[in-house]
């Protein structure tokens, strides 16, 4: 049974901490509009202000559907799944607000130290109702790590901002974010408005990014390899315990004939 709050508990205050992903969920006025769901993975991009408002840094995409159902009629769901201990589905209802990059309103949410590459505004959600349902049919999944891709390809494309600034120039480099903003997140796919002020911002993008933090390596294994790893694993177990009966198991009967335990007491 789905249980309902007008407020988010503090123990699920402590639960959506401990998410490395959510899904965002909004929709035009129009009923022939574009309903979208967009998921959101990148470490360390959701707040929780209190028990009736939460935020996020909201990266640059391909789209901004999101910030345009927002600016139009401000409707917004957050769902949170978990994926491992108890089964749990947690949906955030809510009005929001969106903060584009270059506002005071966003620097004071965002300032340069905690800006991630590419983060084009903070989408503000006050909650109005909280409501878990149960999540028995969600699957189990292991967390590997967060995706640097795009904050990498975001990067670079800021790089490009940075260097048309450096050097004085006022033509917009056409490799750079803000070019890029202008490209793809000026309309929804509705043709509502995006992005309004970040692409003319005089802001300039400062870089914090180590680009030279270790990557991992992720790549799904064949089942040939999965099948040798636990033919390894097998082989492992089977030398250490015939190393544990050559070595140990001597000593054992040696010290069970030392003290006679075997003796023979019958007459």
């Amino acid at each position: 049974m789905g249980k309902y709050y007008d407020e988010i508990p503090e123990f699920l205050i402590v639960w959506i901490k401990k998410q490395h992903m959510f899904w965002v969920a909004s929709a035009p006025l129009s009923p022939g509009g574009h309903v979208n769901i967009s998921p959101k993975g990148t470490a360390d991009c959701f707040h929780v202000v209190n028990s009736r408002q939460v935020w996020y840094q909201d990266l640059t995409g391909s789209g901004v559907e999101t910030i345009s159902h927002i600016r139009e009629n401000g409707r917004v769901t957050i769902m949170f799944n978990a994926f491992e201990g108890p089964p749990r589905i947690l949906r955030l209802y809510g009005i929001g607000t969106v903060h584009e990059y270059g506002t005071q309103e966003y620097e004071f949410l965002i300032p340069p130290e905690t800006r991630m590459p590419g983060s084009r505004s903070a989408i503000v959600i006050d909650i109005y109702q909280c409501q878990t349902s149960c999540g028995y049919g969600v699957p189990f999944y292991d967390f590997a790590t967060h995706r640097t891709k795009i904050i990498r390809a975001l990067d670079m494309k800021e790089s490009c901002d940075r260097a048309s600034a450096t050097a004085a120039s006022t033509e917009m480099d056409p490799r750079g974010l803000k070019a890029y903003w202008i490209q793809e997140n000026l309309r929804s796919l509705d043709g509502l408005p995006g992005l309004l002020t970040a692409p003319d911002s005089k802001a300039t993008f400062i870089s914090v990014f180590d680009k030279e933090g270790p990557r991992p390596i992720l790549r799904r294994l064949s089942s040939r390899e999965g099948n040798a790893l636990t033919s390894s694993a097998t082989l492992g177990i089977c030398f250490a315990l015939g190393v544990l009966v050559t070595t140990v198991l001597p000593r054992i009967l040696t010290n069970i004939g030392k003290f006679g335990m075997f003796t023979n007491t019958t007459t």
